[in-house]
């Protein structure tokens, strides 16, 4: 996990190993087990021309957890990431209320690197979510994972209420 010098302050360890993000709590557990559900779903991913795996782990604010891969197409532009995926299989259940995700992948299923969302699931994720509150997991296992604030991934952000 990111030392604490470097998390600038948007999470704060407890001792009883729960992690504290400005008004919301989620426990080292549930990170876990989004970064286990990850990992999964990375194992279904459709990329045979870049054969970069990803896979995410999408939390509503009921706990209930929608996963999605990445699934390529070979005219590229058709291609839909991991974030994307689970975000619209949520969506389309009727979900919309999020407080996590967890993102893993890389190059033929190896988590050598944290995989961070592009800039278009930034923007994706952003429609659907308080940036300050929003949660995103970057990990290359349970035990070695990056924790951010969407803010900080997306700062000056667009969103609903600018229009």
């Amino acid at each position: 996990m990111r030392g604490e010098d470097t998390v600038k302050n948007s999470l704060i360890r407890r001792e009883k190993g729960e992690l504290i993000g400005k008004q919301e709590v989620v426990s080292r557990s549930v990170v876990k087990n989004l970064i286990r559900e990850a990992i999964e779903a990375s194992k279904h991913s459709y990329s045979p021309y870049s054969n970069f795996c990803v896979g995410a782990a999408l939390l509503t604010t009921n706990q209930k957890v929608y996963t999605g891969c990445n699934i390529e197409n070979v005219a590229y532009s058709p291609t839909n990431c991991a974030e994307r995926t689970a975000f619209f299989k949520a969506i389309s259940e009727g979900d919309r209320n999020f407080a996590a995700i967890a993102i893993v992948g890389g190059k033929a299923g190896a988590l050598t690197d944290y995989c961070p969302p592009c800039g278009v699931c930034r923007q994706v994720i952003r429609e659907f979510v308080d940036p300050e509150k929003f949660l995103v997991i970057l990990a290359k296992s349970e035990d070695d994972y990056l924790l951010y604030f969407l803010e900080e991934l997306l700062p000056l952000s667009f969103g609903p209420e600018h229009i």
